[in-house]
């Protein structure tokens, strides 16, 4: 029995639009094998929206159907990673420092020594918050960005993106590779962990803004 685009979207059948995301990436899959499913994470990597809760486990159930082999899955999901995670190394290397702080002066409710407080965090935190940036939904994305803005080592960013990502992909291809035709309930576990990072993640800026807000009152005349 072999991976069609048909029964990739028969198994992500539910209220949200995963059939058309993970047939797309089922073709890939099906029709390339590994490098197709190392671009389909690269592109992940590089569009958040595009979930890799979807598109690792359908490759995990793919290895389980002899479509690929569990190495080669593994692989090429990675290099995906470290290739999509180099784009936005490269975006925020581009954008550079200066731009960064010309940018964050038009921001309202902000200051300058509020960037340089999380530059100098970067400098003392960023490698911990690249590898372990990698694991946690919605970050593993964003968390390059910022790297190439500080122009971490990149010989160093690519490692610890890589074993990172290593891990990532493969607590999610084995989990898709056991489940079997039931990959899909990866999807839905992860996504709900994928909410509560965002929900705590908009708390945390709404605290913020608050006390930034009640901050400036106090300190007018």
């Amino acid at each position: 029995m072999h991976l069609t685009l048909s029964a990739a979207r028969e198994l992500s059948a539910g209220p949200e639009p995963q059939g058309g995301i993970a047939g797309w990436a089922a073709g890939l899959v099906e029709t390339f094998g590994g490098p197709g499913a190392g671009a389909a994470i690269a592109l992940e990597n590089v569009f958040p929206p595009l979930p890799s809760e979807i598109i690792l486990p359908l490759t995990g159930f793919a290895a389980s159907q002899g479509v690929l082999s569990i190495a080669s899955a593994l692989f090429w999901t990675t290099l995906g990673s470290v290739v999509g995670a180099v784009v936005l190394y490269g975006i925020g290397a581009v954008f550079g420092r200066q731009r960064m702080h010309a940018w964050w002066a038009k921001l309202p409710l902000v200051t300058s020594s509020d960037l340089l407080r999380t530059e100098a965090w970067f400098a003392r935190h960023g490698t911990k918050a690249v590898l372990l940036g990698r694991m946690v939904p919605v970050f593993r994305s964003l968390i390059s960005a910022p790297a190439g803005v500080e122009r971490m080592s990149l010989p160093v960013f690519v490692a610890l993106t890589a074993t990172g990502s290593l891990v990532w992909n493969t607590v999610l291809v084995m989990a898709g590779y056991w489940l079997g035709d039931q990959w899909d309930v990866v999807g839905a576990y992860v996504g709900v962990a994928s909410k509560a990072v965002l929900a705590l993640a908009v708390v945390a800026l709404a605290g913020y803004v608050v006390l930034r807000v009640r901050g400036r009152k106090r300190g007018r005349p």
